[in-house]
């Protein structure tokens, strides 16, 4: 980034507006490269990218200095959505620089996330770096600025373990199984009632190997429908006990006055298992499987309590990671401004050897006479001694130069 350049970002995220405004915002994917076409054509714009998921729209733009100004990207939302600014500007947060830097840092790791460490936020962000750089938008300056964000976000992922344990009751819910069974591959899951929650966690079983999906509701239409999704099987729900003992893994989440599992049927399912472990996920209010079943051995019973604890120790081991991940963050904002200011300095300083070069061969040249015929490895000797001392005078004044950049103060001025 040049001194006649400047970073600026804008936007909204889930801290600052509610969904009613973040959906008016948002950009579907087939939109995007449009709408970054329209961004990079306004006036004093010289780059551009767009982040838009489901929590936050955020416009960074390298400007103009003239022209380096929020309200211009104020303009563009204003515009592109037929929205009033009265409509956007109370949730919109602006940062500039160095803040826009450790801003872009914070988002790419995922520490500006709904759930701190989630790791889909990374990929959505090289999602709209992909757009940005095929329309034009994205060159050498952002450029540069989002394959570092990138690599702090890759550091952030190695260094800490902010990814390391689950948040969700769907994903705590997974990992427990895990732990159970080692592997899911080839098991078979069954949901008594298809609630949402039930449903996100048999689809994160099934993306982690299980293979069959029972589905039992009391409405069969609705089951019918939450098979069709898993290419599983509708079962009767008067046939529920009959079909339970099939199951590694039940997630009940039925709403039904009175438990619908209790310690004898747990024993019934064991015994015609054989034995084999089966993992019991209540997060029905109130409980559908008895408590007491937990000590029939090899059933496992986990309810809605039990899940969310998990996930909230889970949370607060992740809170303790993302402090670490925050100072990596500051170095590497500083790291990268001093780069920045260090290329201020580039210019003289390539001034300053082009003109140390030309009078070392000048002098070179006037001293061939005297110097006679050299051999060639003479020659090479006399070349290396110049170079090395041009390099070493040059040293201090080169490092002046750098200083000067990253302390703002300019290149210094030449003496006459």
């Amino acid at each position: 980034m040049s001194r006649n350049q400047h970073l600026v970002l804008v936007g909204i995220n889930h801290t600052t507006a509610p969904i009613e405004i973040r959906e008016r915002l948002a950009i579907p994917a087939g939109r995007l490269a449009e709408a970054t076409r329209t961004l990079v054509h306004r006036p004093g714009i010289r780059e551009g990218i767009i982040f838009s998921t489901c929590n936050r729209v955020e416009l960074l733009t390298l400007q103009e200095s003239e022209a380096a100004r929020g309200d211009s990207l104020l303009g563009f939302l204003q515009d592109y959505f037929a929205l009033s600014p009265s409509t956007i500007t109370p949730h919109l947060y602006e940062y500039r620089g160095g803040e826009a830097v450790r801003h872009l840092f914070r988002v790419a790791s995922s520490l500006d996330s709904m759930v701190v460490g989630e790791p889909q936020i990374l990929g959505q962000v090289k999602e709209s770096y992909t757009v940005a750089r095929e329309v034009g938008a994205v060159n050498g300056s952002l450029d540069s600025l989002l394959q570092r964000a990138f690599t702090v976000a890759k550091k952030v992922r190695s260094e800490t373990q902010i990814g390391s344990s689950s948040v969700s009751i769907a994903s705590v819910a997974v990992d427990l199984a895990r732990k159970i069974f080692g592997s899911l591959q080839g098991k078979t899951v069954l949901l008594v009632g298809a609630g949402k929650m039930s449903e996100l966690a048999a689809r994160h079983l099934i993306q982690q190997g299980a293979t069959s999906i029972l589905v039992a509701n009391r409405t069969l239409e609705r089951a019918e429908k939450i098979a069709a999704q898993f290419h599983g099987q509708v079962v009767a729900f008067e046939d529920l006990y009959a079909h339970t003992s099939r199951a590694d893994i039940v997630i009940t989440s039925t709403g039904a006055p009175v438990k619908i599992f209790t310690k004898s049927h747990g024993q019934q399912f064991l015994h015609s298992r054989r034995n084999r472990p089966m993992f019991f996920i209540d997060i029905a209010v109130p409980r559908d499987v008895d408590p007491g079943m937990n000590q029939v051995e090899g059933c496992f019973v986990y309810d809605i309590d039990d899940l969310q604890q998990v996930a909230a120790a889970n949370l607060a081991d992740r809170s303790r990671e993302a402090a670490a991940a925050e100072s990596i963050i500051s170095q590497e904002v500083d790291k990268f401004q001093q780069r920045l200011q260090s290329r201020g300095a580039a210019p003289a300083i390539i001034a300053l050897q082009q003109n140390a070069e030309a009078i070392r061969e000048a002098e070179l040249a006037r001293a061939a006479k005297r110097l006679g015929s050299l051999t060639p490895e003479q020659r090479e000797a006399v070349e290396a001694l110049t170079r090395s001392l041009t390099a070493k005078l040059l040293h201090p004044q080169m490092e002046a130069l750098r200083e000067s950049a990253r302390s703002g103060q300019g290149a210094p001025a030449e003496k006459s």
